[in-house]
């Protein structure tokens, strides 16, 4: 987030960051449109998928399964966000936070994003081949998901729980793949995370409220309006009940419960530092939630090993 003229810029592209310095020019718009340049949304998908995977195990997760679900959510999240701005090329650049991304500022042309897409595609689909039936026929059923996803903000205020779904969902794969099984406590810890993307994804939202107004746009930010606060600080509550309940049921031992402790206090602390009237802060509570993700997935190593 820069400032200009005294301004607050939304615009979430960094024009000197690692890509721009160390990729060649012609791979740089590929690497923005599946947003390598940033890593967080790979993290908070990947880490809720490993934490299911340290659950499944009762401890630590099989590294060759941690290395096919690392690419995975790599891909599908490089995959989502390609969907996304296709869909999207002619309103982001009416955006303030993505006027500047590969496909709306000309950088790449249609053509070049669906020949990439395909190739994201293809390398995905042989990750298939790494894992048991259940789990890949998981995984095609998600694939409609993640394309109806772009185009939920269209008609629905809640694009942020179809995102929740999306990005979770390798957390039923860890368990599938894992025990061929998704128990009742999994699916618990499941709908948790996405009770908890809605929060912190409507946090994200509320940087661009003026704009998705203005363009007849739908979030959960806008269906908050000024009590936002209350409803995150609702889906919070429910996201460490869910997350404790579910974890107990499937044998997580006492360093889970005190792992739900912290993470019940860090959810507390950005409830406290957030400012809805105040947008430009948003950025950096959404990226805390890669703490969350941490301590869940510490918590379920370490409550995995104990419950053994």
């Amino acid at each position: 987030m820069q400032h200009s003229g005294g301004r607050i810029d939304l615009n979430d592209i960094e024009f000197d960051d690692w890509v721009a310095r160390w990729l060649p020019r012609a791979w740089g718009p590929y690497a923005r449109l599946c947003r390598l340049d940033r890593p967080i949304g790979t993290w908070l998908t990947l880490l809720p998928a490993v934490a299911a995977l340290a659950q499944a195990a009762g401890g630590w997760p099989d590294l060759w399964r941690l290395a096919v679900f690392s690419l995975g959510a790599l891909l599908m999240r490089g995959i989502g966000c390609t969907i996304n701005d296709i869909f999207d090329r002619d309103i982001d650049k009416h955006v303030e936070r993505t006027r500047y991304r590969p496909l709306t500022s000309g950088q790449l042309s249609l053509r070049q994003a669906l020949w990439f897409l395909f190739a994201q595609l293809a390398v995905c689909a042989s990750l298939l081949l790494a894992i048991n039936p259940m789990s890949r026929w998981l995984a095609v059923a998600l694939l409609p998901i993640v394309v109806i996803y772009p185009l939920c903000k269209r008609f629905t205020y809640w694009p942020q729980a179809v995102l929740g779904v999306c990005f979770n969902w390798g957390m039923l794969m860890a368990w599938s793949d894992t025990r061929n099984i998704v128990p009742l406590g999994a699916i618990a810890v499941y709908v948790g995370t996405i009770l908890w993307q809605i929060g912190y994804d409507t946090i994200y939202a509320y940087i661009d409220v003026r704009d998705d107004r203005r363009l007849g746009l739908h979030s959960t930010a806008l269906r908050f309006g000024d009590a936002g606060k209350r409803w995150i600080a609702g889906f919070y509550i429910a996201t460490v009940a869910l997350w404790a309940w579910g974890g107990h049921a499937v044998g997580m031992g006492w360093p889970y419960a005190a792992g739900m402790a912290l993470i019940a206090a860090h959810l507390a602390w950005q409830l406290k530092k957030l400012d809805l009237n105040r947008p430009e802060l948003g950025l950096g509570l959404f990226r805390a939630n890669l703490w969350v993700g941490v301590m869940l997935v510490a918590a379920s190593v370490a409550g995995g090993l104990a419950g053994a």
